[in-house]
């Protein structure tokens, strides 16, 4: 867990993940949280049950890596969000992050935040050398948080936008 003045960032645990598909409040609940009102993706449901669950399951990776890290709003006691790693570093020390802030908080400044803070995080990891993330090009909330956190656009195809920052 990782901490800003309004954010705390809860990697969540195999269990947990399981309560945040089943989006009936019980993670909120074993959290201490207010209920939030969560939009989960066919996308993201998909990742949860292909990849993200058997990988936070394998005991020879990091799930810190694997997992949904939950952004959670102190004022409000609400889940506001999340980020995820797409793996582990690369053997170039290279990440991924995806991140989404819910409908009802964005445009507050949760994710930009947040992603300054999983920066951080980042850059204290051994291992970790940069980070990747790739936005659709008409998202400009999305890639406004990476210019934001000083991430340069490094290229694009179709209608995806890349993004790199430079740790080490």
């Amino acid at each position: 867990m990782i901490e800003t003045d309004r954010l705390i960032l809860k990697p969540l645990t195999h269990d947990q993940l399981l309560k945040y598909i089943k989006d009936d409040h019980s993670l909120e609940s074993e959290l201490g949280l207010f209920p939030t009102k969560k939009n989960i993706s066919k996308s993201l449901h998909d990742a949860l049950e292909q990849t993200i669950l058997p990988n936070v399951s394998d005991q020879d990776k990091d799930y810190r890596y694997h997992t949904l890290w939950t952004i959670i709003s102190k004022p409000d006691h609400k889940m506001v969000g999340d980020i995820c790693f797409v793996g582990e570093p690369d053997p170039e020390g290279e990440i991924e992050i995806g991140y989404g802030t819910y409908e009802e908080f964005r445009g507050k400044g949760f994710m930009t935040e947040a992603i300054g803070r999983i920066i951080e995080w980042a850059r204290a990891q051994p291992k970790v050398k940069s980070i990747f993330a790739a936005t659709e090009k008409d998202n400009v909330a999305s890639y406004s948080i990476l210019e934001k956190n000083n991430f340069l656009h490094v290229g694009e195809v179709d209608d995806m936008l890349s993004w790199k920052i430079q740790l080490k």
